[in-house]
């Protein structure tokens, strides 16, 4: 098992890419914590497929954005497992408008979650992590933050930031053996790609060299790698899981 006594958080880990990342992670032996804002019943679910697969975890509530949730719900982890070895920052949202039209409070949302959620969280894990001298933080990103994407001003600005994050702490944490880096998913099968049209899903796919979407798995297997000490040599850079739609 790659990750056997590893203490792992997973945020965002409820459903989608998340909860597949908690599936890979405690199926190699990590204790995953799930953290979720909102829908209990859906990080139950996420903890019922963990502990069916012969894994451990634990759901853990608190909002990414909140300053100081993170510090706290960290805290608690340390505590209670008296470490913290991998940080998955893949809590999102998106709030979609052209650029005339979005409100202060999509922008704000947007950011709030997507960019400061993972400096929170970052933040609070990094005492620990160098205290350890050894850690993971692995950022999710977006194909659209280095493509750009019409209506998406606000999501993919957030997502380009977290891209500099990304690379900024790996230069400050490398010290430490603390990799840090950042995955790039473009269209996966989730909630929010199951809203597409037929019509739509069709213009896409003839964009997509390979020819289909990608699954959770697909980016659960990056993450995996990234967590693990294969990976040991490999900082500040940026995976992209996207099929070839951008090169």
């Amino acid at each position: 098992m790659k990750l056997k006594g590893k203490v792992a958080l997973v945020t965002g880990g409820s459903r989608g890419i998340g909860r597949a990342v908690c599936l890979r992670l405690a199926s190699e032996g990590a204790f995953v914590f799930v953290n979720y804002i909102r829908n209990e019943a859906a990080a139950r679910e996420t903890l019922a497929l963990i502990d069916k697969a012969g894994g451990e975890g634990k759901a853990v509530c608190f909002d990414v954005a909140d300053y100081k949730a993170p510090t706290e719900a960290l805290a608690a982890i340390v505590k209670e497992k008296g470490r913290m070895d991998i940080l998955v920052n893949n809590a999102g949202v998106s709030r979609d408008g052209l650029l005339v039209r979005m409100k202060e409070q999509d922008w704000d949302r947007v950011i709030d979650t997507n960019l400061k959620g993972v400096f929170n969280c970052c933040r609070a894990a990094a005492y620990t992590m160098m205290k350890q001298r050894w850690g993971r933080i692995i950022n999710m990103t977006s194909v659209v933050a280095l493509s750009g994407n019409a209506g998406q001003a606000n999501y993919s600005a957030s997502k380009a930031g977290i891209i500099g994050l990304t690379k900024s702490l790996a230069r400050e944490l490398a010290s430490r053996s603390i990799c840090v880096n950042a995955v790039a998913p473009g269209l996966i099968i989730t909630d929010m790609t199951s809203a597409m049209t037929e019509e739509q899903r069709e213009n896409v796919l003839e964009e997509i060299p390979l020819s289909r979407l990608g699954t959770p798995d697909d980016v659960a297997g990056v993450v995996l790698f990234l967590a693990s000490d294969e990976a040991g040599y490999i900082t500040g850079q940026v995976i992209g899981v996207n099929g070839g739609l951008y090169m």
